[in-house]
């Protein structure tokens, strides 16, 4: 049953003195840094003052529309949001922040949406969102007609031209013209620390959930605010690193806005690719050479292996970058030590979070030092057992749950049982629980092993998908892995890796496919080799890197081009 939520129990052991709202840290720091670059895409250079203006003048707009909050965030349950909600159809764009900013300032919640749904993927986000208002760049307005009719909620489209060449909607308006309507004035409504941040999940193992973050929590636990800020003042002192970050995937999954918020929190500036069908890898580094980059994120080796292929063909001087942070999924230790030898100045960083816990740990590699699979555990991180009763101590040797305590989501969209079952209580903590198996080993590192809806049982035994992966893509002739699960009469279920292989590679294919299990029984178990093994022209995954596990399970039963 759903009850009222005691918001201090939900954020944990946290000082009232430092719930901090968004609006009010990015609106002083923008005060403070009027003529700085904030955002820049191309020719595109926006300052701190253009976006203050831009922001102010859609926040207007919204609460002119009537959008806003309707019921204050004590009066309701963790799955439940008392505001208009705001769904973002965009490619990355300067766009996209000013209309989460925008949204944040008229208590309207910002809504991420996957710009590669189909039809029935994106009428069921839009009707699970509950979105009353829509901005969506013209490429897309075709797909976002076809599915308005069954959205009568939807009563707001703001519409942001590109070189599509789309006539404006139907009941749409021009999004440059609304916001010049409108009031550039801060918007009259009391910002709050309650007001919510909605992250919908990539839905690669099932159907996307909203997630519910207050945002003062996001702001810490999401963006990477100071944990020792304690008032608005405090914020802007931390203000700044003054950090150029170049953000290579799209800002429709968490990762992507995540940094640039945190970017932004330092008093730095966002760089974007020009590019947004595709990654440009020329492109990516050519603006590292030009803007003096200091800070790249990308996603896993879906985004690495390229980059990494266009230095080993063109001369660049990375000689700014000091971090290139993989977020979202981790880069192979191979990947990481090639990576490593064109830029040895730099250190190369596997950050590990999830919608429903914010950042939780971090691996670090460096020259002669590449590794992956353990991190260094937090303080607020820890392993629970595997019936969910205890916390492990160092060294227990249970396969257990990653979980992280402290200031945590409240919960998922308009579903309290899958809430109660993502955060629970154990022993008075409050813990966020988000699917992934771990160790903590004797030394108090926690080894990852995968997340558990993609975890094959194959003849009684755990095997995670995220090893097998691994230790296939250890063969330089694969330029890509995925696994999946598919029926045994034998097993149960049997491990199928699907596969992309290097254009170029010179050996047969069954002679390859020998290699490629020889080649990872070195790192994994035999009982976890794959059964069978099924070449692709290209592994599909997200525009974020993140890989499409329903695609796999299909592609796990397709007969052809498959090996024993």
């Amino acid at each position: 049953m759903a009850a009222t939520v005691d918001s201090a129990s939900i954020r944990g052991a946290t000082d009232a003195a430092r719930d901090v709202d968004v609006s009010s840290v990015l609106s002083a720091i923008g005060t403070s840094r009027r003529r700085s670059e904030c955002v820049v895409q191309g020719d595109r250079r926006m300052t701190w003052g253009d976006l203050t203006e831009r922001s102010h003048r859609l926040a207007n707009h919204l609460i002119d529309a009537g959008l806003g909050c309707h019921t204050e965030r004590i009066a309701l349950a963790g799955h439940e949001s008392g505001q208009d909600h705001l769904a973002i159809y965009l490619h990355n764009c300067p766009e996209y922040l000013e209309a989460m900013v925008g949204a944040f300032e008229a208590r309207v919640a910002p809504v991420n949406v996957n710009y590669r749904y189909g039809p029935a993927e994106l009428r069921y986000l839009l009707d699970d969102a509950d979105a009353r208002a829509v901005v969506v760049h013209s490429r897309f307005a075709p797909m976002l007609a076809s599915v308005l009719p069954d959205l009568p909620r939807v009563r707001l489209v703001l519409q942001v031209a590109d070189d599509s060449g789309h006539e404006l909607l139907d009941g749409a308006s021009w999004y440059d013209e609304a916001l010049d309507l409108a009031s550039p004035a801060k918007p009259a409504v009391e910002w709050s620390a309650d007001d919510l941040y909605i992250l919908y999940t990539g839905g690669t193992t099932a159907m996307p959930k909203g997630v519910l973050w207050r945002n003062a929590d996001a702001l810490v636990e999401c963006f990477g605010g100071s944990s020792a800020a304690r008032d608005v003042a405090g914020f802007v002192a931390e203000a700044t690193s003054g950090t150029r970050a170049l953000i290579v995937p799209p800002f429709m999954h968490g990762a992507g806005h995540w940094v640039a918020m945190r970017t932004w929190l330092g008093g730095g500036t966002v760089h974007l690719p020009r590019c947004v069908s595709g990654l440009d890898a020329a492109e990516v580094w050519s603006t590292v050479e030009r803007e003096r980059i200091d800070f790249l994120l990308v996603v896993g080796d879906a985004f690495a292996r390229p980059l990494v292929d266009e230095l080993a063909r063109g001369r660049y001087d990375l000689s700014s970058l000091t971090v290139v942070l993989s977020g979202g999924a981790p880069l192979s230790a191979r990947l990481k030590s090639e990576l490593l030898t064109h830029v040895p100045t730099a250190m190369v960083v596997d950050g590990l979070g999830s919608s429903e816990a914010g950042g939780q740990l971090s691996h670090v590699s460096t020259v002669g030092r590449a590794s992956t699979g353990r991190f260094r555990a937090r303080a607020d991180t820890s392993v629970l057992s595997a019936d969910l009763t205890r916390t492990l101590e160092p060294g227990d040797g249970e396969l257990g749950w990653l979980a992280k305590e402290g200031r945590l989501a409240l919960g998922y969209l308009g579903d309290p049982t899958l809430s109660a079952a993502a955060y629970r209580s154990i022993g008075g903590v409050r813990y966020a629980i988000s699917g992934d198996r771990a160790h903590l080993a004797a030394d108090g590192s926690v080894e990852l092993h995968g997340r558990d809806s993609v975890t094959i049982t194959s003849g009684g035994e755990k095997i995670f998908a995220e090893e097998v992966e691994a230790a296939i893509k250890e063969h330089d002739a694969v330029v890509d892995c995925v696994v999946a699960g598919r029926p045994s009469p034998r097993w149960g279920d049997e491990v199928v890796a699907i596969v992309q292989l290097r254009s170029h590679t010179p050996a047969g294919e069954r002679e390859l496919l020998d290699e490629l299990l020889a080649e990872a029984e070195h790192h994994i178990a035999r009982y976890k080799l794959p059964k069978a093994v099924v070449l692709v022209d290209e592994v599909v995954r997200s525009p974020s890197g993140k890989a499409d596990y329903r695609w796999a399970r299909q592609m796990a039963g397709t007969p052809r081009r498959t090996a024993p």
